[in-house]
């Protein structure tokens, strides 16, 4: 058995800044009102033709680059989002054409903020059984073309941006670096707490001008429901991966969770009684990319000098489905 290691990470976000005085402009709103329920400053929003295969590509090559290796390296893509290019196929696919490496598996994975670990999840596997030495797990969002920019979908609105994070993972050359567990949830029995149902294939025609009158193809959320069980779920899930490996919150060099809610990681953090200092955000500038926020976050604190080799870095992450997990790495 081997031991998965991430050999690189990238990330892009297109280049136009969308601040909350400019949704401002458009509906009922205010940067202190979003500031103060999400922590959210601005947010990326893609140009109309872009999708989010176009975005995972760029975040791919930085990868790609920065563990030294080319797309031919690779034996596997995974590829966790909600806003796939088309209705079919997978945005996977569209990466790999992109990417030039026709031949190599691909995979998409459809479990929305914890899309990436469950990624990390199944990318170990591969490699730990000497199945596939590289693999490539990208998460990225297209979430604004996919939005009501209306007073009725405006607390939704303000909390999504667009952007791509990916990391290459191979072979450790050390037992103790690399992932050290895993640990995997779901609950769907209150999907309906946040979900978008349109189009959907139990009905027939699968959208219609009906279905768009009534704003089902626009996402819909209990607020206060998400947040009550994502401060509930995820000091559980970290908790679990920590004592996995044999680890307490202590040795925690740094908590990297899913960029969802500032005011979510802040409660997490005094759940755990982890300083918040050793908890990294970035919401204030992309807002939630669903299942991009972590590689992208990854990405920024390697950047920053945030995490240094030996460090005890856990990520987490909570969302629709329910689903959530969590990956213990040792840098």
């Amino acid at each position: 058995m081997f031991k998965a290691r991430i050999l690189g990470t990238g990330m892009y976000v297109p280049p136009r800044v969308v601040t909350n005085h400019e949704l401002a402009t458009v509906f009922d709103t205010s940067d202190e009102w979003i500031v103060q329920r999400t922590g959210i400053r601005q947010r990326h929003y893609v140009e109309d033709g872009v999708g989010a295969s176009d975005l995972g590509l760029e975040a791919s090559r930085m990868a790609l680059e920065r563990a030294g290796l080319t797309a031919r390296d690779l034996d596997l893509i995974l590829f966790a989002t909600l806003s796939p290019d088309l209705c079919f196929p997978g945005s996977s696919c569209l990466l790999q054409s992109k990417l030039a490496v026709p031949g190599i598996a691909t995979l998409d994975i459809r479990n929305q903020c914890t899309g990436f670990i469950y990624g990390l999840s199944v990318a170990e596997q591969f490699i730990a059984t000497g199945r596939f030495k590289h693999v490539l797990v990208v998460g990225a969002e297209v979430h604004s073309s996919g939005l009501d920019f209306s007073n009725a979908g405006r607390d939704v609105t303000v909390l999504f941006g667009d952007g791509a994070g990916a990391v290459v993972l191979g072979r450790s050359e050390s037992d103790h670096r690399g992932i050290l567990a895993t640990s995997l949830h779901a609950d769907g029995s209150e999907a309906e707490s946040l979900w978008c149902i349109a189009p959907q294939s139990r009905r027939n025609p699968r959208i219609s001008h009906e279905m768009i009158d009534e704003g089902v193809h626009f996402p819909r959320m209990n607020g206060k429901h998400v947040f009550k069980l994502a401060v509930e779920k995820l000091p559980g899930v970290i908790q679990e991966s920590l004592a996995t490996a044999g680890y307490s919150v202590e040795d925690l060099s740094l908590l990297i969770p899913h960029q969802a809610n500032l005011r979510i990681n802040e409660m997490v953090s005094r759940k755990l009684n982890l300083p918040f200092d050793k908890v990294f955000n970035n919401i204030q500038r992309y807002g939630n990319t669903t299942a991009a926020s972590i590689p992208i976050a990854l990405h920024e604190a390697l950047l920053e000098g945030r995490i240094q080799d030996g460090d005890l870095i856990m990520l987490a992450a909570f969302g629709s489905g329910f689903t959530w997990g969590s990956a213990l790495i040792c840098w």
